[in-house]
């Protein structure tokens, strides 16, 4: 299936859709820290939230009431035999225990179809409380287990769990369900109404909850809760549920069940593939990623690189950067950096965990500050937004003790930062799945047409060298080469990093960044970097930017170059590599618009062409969050992705 959201293809949604655009760019974007919940519990030993006075689930068995309520109320598992996914959709995460119950019926019906389950929190726990209140249900212990070493960090954004060999995923929103209801894009099967009374949390049940989930909700989707009062039943009547009282759980009178009986246009027009064969143009990080994430959701690829396997543009560097880039505002780049850190960090422990060749280390990453009044600037961000467990601000003395050498100034600490070998990293997802992902190294693709609903790529001779209904494009820095990507306003940006001789550096872990970066060793290498120039195609190692890296390093730290001394006969080894760099620093992602089509306001695409380029310097950074978020639209799935920030990516904001 193809979930075509509003970002880039045609549609004609007309001026509700612009609106909310309007809405979603004019208000702030800063995203508030989260606040955990504290687990306490009642005289009952019932999990209790002191901070809205009320019990988590029912006294009489939590378990019970989300099979009657929620399972029961939205017909399932019956429904899941007639379907190949099923997308399910909740108010309230709390402990689990809904999702656990779904999890536990999904089994015993025999993994009947793909579930995805979209939870939104507003106050996650710890995963040390949820350990202890998820051990009130022993029946439910090798599934709670395998939740808990998968719980995700409690910062704001999606988090993505993926269980059952992917058949089953969880997609935790964590936020105020209010605002992150509306950025969402999914189209739900099933929805889960649950939260706190609506005595004592009135905004889980107002009419602005009630139209988000009518906006999420799929033709014909049912609703299930176990509040049946007045104001709800008006709220929910009022966005096209019909609904209905049903007898409630354990002497409760009513609960409601509902069905959207909408007559609006369908928000998300979801379109069956005749063929889940697609062609991914490049192997580096970008390409590979997207092709094992493809290849996971069972599609077949084709995977075509014009260099030779040994060796694929940036993508080939010894090491790379992993961490995020924090910002007072929260902005675009703040929050897709910090995903794609969270979404790389979880890929690397999942092909780890496969036995695939990843190389990768996470001692921790510094990243100085610029001078002191960044680091007051960084300082202030970790005191804002994010915990010590993703984020610490480290003074000067701190830092200096970390590695062993004087620092000139303190900066932030990212505990699981560190770097990843893309090559490696890149053989890990083309072997991933063997059987579903083909590969054709040394090969230079001219161009690609499109026939018979079918993409062909050929050769400077015409010949045909591979066809599929679906194209992804992802040839980094020569990605818009071709003539339906030549109007991306992308630039080739070339760098040079050094190779140091680690036997001269001081043997600290972490990676060291700023101005520029410092690795750990790597087979007896630090590697540091990197020079940068727009559109210069000199691909020989140079004197003048050797000497950049080793002032970048002086930076760093403070008179360490001097250990390196360089001259024209003696050039410090290193690699020269082109980044793909768009105008704004954000990677460039999903379908690619035709930018002379008559239809400006809502551009018109090329069917089934894609694209993940604009990557720059932070290819590690984006490549697993954005493989995952182009598979999801393609495949019509929840996607990973908040609405404004798919329309950051979009390659029709350059339009």
């Amino acid at each position: 299936m193809t979930l075509s959201p509003d970002p880039s293809p045609t549609s004609g949604r007309g001026s509700k859709t612009l609106s909310l655009i309007t809405i979603l760019f004019t208000e702030t974007l800063q995203t508030m820290p989260l606040t955990p919940a504290t687990l306490c519990f009642d005289a009952n030993g019932t999990p209790w939230s002191e901070r809205y006075g009320d019990i988590y689930h029912a006294q009489q068995g939590g378990a019970e009431q989300a099979r009657h309520v929620f399972l029961g109320g939205n017909g399932l598992p019956e429904r899941w035999q007639s379907c190949e996914r099923f997308v399910i959709l909740e108010t309230g995460f709390g402990l689990g225990l809904n999702f656990l119950t779904t999890w536990a019926a999904w089994r015993e019906a025999g993994r009947p179809c793909n579930l995805h389950f979209v939870s939104v929190e507003a106050h996650p726990f710890s995963r040390e409380d949820l350990q202890k209140g998820q051990a009130l249900w022993p029946e439910f212990a090798p599934l709670t287990a395998e939740l808990q070493a998968n719980w995700p960090e409690l910062v704001p954004g999606i988090h993505r769990i993926v269980l059952e060999g992917g058949e089953l995923v969880l997609t935790l929103v964590f936020g105020d369900a209010q605002k992150t209801l509306r950025r969402l894009m999914l189209a739900a099967d099933a929805i889960y109404l649950d939260g706190f009374s609506p005595d004592k949390n009135p905004e889980m049940w107002s009419p602005e909850i009630c139209h988000a989930i009518a906006r999420l909700a799929a033709p014909g989707a049912t609703l299930a809760t176990w509040s049946a009062c007045g104001a709800l039943r008006r709220n929910l009547a009022a966005h096209e549920f019909a609904l209905e009282r049903k007898p409630g759980f354990a002497g409760k009178r009513h609960m409601l069940v509902g069905r959207y009986q909408s007559r609006k246009p369908v928000r998300y027009k979801i379109v069956p593939p005749e063929n889940r064969q697609v062609i991914v143009l490049g192997a580096g990080l970008a390409g590979s990623s997207v092709a094992y994430a493809l290849a996971a959701r069972g599609w077949q690829v084709t995977v075509l690189e014009r260099h030779p396997e040994s060796r694929m543009g940036a993508s080939g560097n010894l090491a790379g950067v992993m961490r995020p880039l924090p910002s007072m505002d929260d902005n675009f780049l703040a929050r897709l950096t910090r995903a794609g850190f969270l979404a790389t960090l979880n890929h690397l422990k999942s092909v780890a965990a496969a036995g695939l060749p990843a190389r990768f280390d996470t001692p921790g990453a510094f990243h100085l500050a610029r001078d002191e009044a960044h680091e007051a600037v960084q300082a202030g961000i970790i005191k804002q937004q994010l915990p010590p467990e993703f984020v610490q601000f480290l003074n000067r003395e701190t830092a200096s003790k970390l590695f062993g050498w004087p620092v000139s100034l303190g900066g932030w600490f990212f505990p699981k930062g560190g770097w990843v070998q893309p090559l490696s990293l890149c053989h890990a997802n083309l072997t991933a799945f063997p059987e579903r992902i083909r590969l054709i190294f040394s090969t230079t693709v001219a161009g690609f047409t499109r026939e018979h609903e079918v993409w062909r790529l050929f050769d400077a001779d015409g010949k045909i060298l591979a066809a599929a209904p679906h194209l992804i494009v992802a040839g980094g820095a020569d990605g818009t080469s071709f003539s339906q990507l030549a109007w991306l306003p992308q630039k080739r940006a070339r760098g040079q990093i050094t190779w140091l001789s680690a036997d001269k550096l001081p043997a600290f872990a972490p990676l060291i960044c700023g101005r520029g970066y410092l690795t750990p060793e790597v087979d007896g290498i630090r590697v540091m970097g990197a020079s940068f120039q727009l559109d210069d195609d000199d691909a020989a190692m140079r004197l003048a930017d050797q000497e950049e890296n080793l002032a970048k390093l002086d930076l760093l730290l403070p008179g360490f170059a001097a250990n390196y001394p360089i001259d024209a006969t003696t050039l410090l080894p290193g690699r020269v590599g082109f980044r793909p760099m768009s105008p704004d620093r954000l990677p460039i992602v999903g379908a690619i618009p035709i930018p002379d089509a008559p239809n400006s306001r809502h551009p018109t695409i090329h069917p089934d062409l894609w694209c993940l380029q604009g990557y720059g310097s932070r290819g590690i950074v984006w490549s697993a969050l954005m493989a995952d978020y182009l598979a999801s639209l393609i495949a019509g799935e929840p996607l990973p992705l908040e609405y404004d920030l798919v329309r950051a990516i979009a390659p029709a904001r350059f339009l």
